[in-house]
């Protein structure tokens, strides 16, 4: 399932949801299938991904499971953190600049 982040002061950022969700998770945020950041959390956030980065914090491999079909994938190789996370740094960093009213929404079919 894709989860769409749209921000008022930059492009539309499309990710899977595993990804979407262990980033929201590591800013504390709910992964309900609407949520928002206002432009007085982006900044903090953007930090705390950098540094979430930094620590390295990766996940391995895991199976996934496409509910439709019913089919399990595995990936050869995980995906670093750093590589999902930089397009969202870069989405907070640039709306944080937006002044009072930015902000970043995201949306997904469901709960995550």
């Amino acid at each position: 399932m894709l989860v769409r982040f749209l921000s008022s002061e930059t492009g539309e950022l499309l990710m899977y949801d595993n990804a979407a969700g262990q980033l929201l998770r590591i800013l504390g945020k709910e992964t309900k299938a609407r949520g928002s950041f206002i432009q007085d959390e982006m900044l903090a956030a953007s930090v705390t991904l950098r540094e979430a980065v930094k620590r390295g914090e990766e996940t391995a491999a895991k199976p996934t499971v496409d509910e439709d079909d019913e089919t399990v994938s595995f990936m050869d190789k995980p995906v670093a953190m750093g590589q999902r996370a930089w397009p969202l740094i870069d989405m907070l960093e640039r709306s944080s600049r937006g002044g009072p009213k930015a902000n970043i929404v995201w949306e997904a079919a469901k709960d995550f």
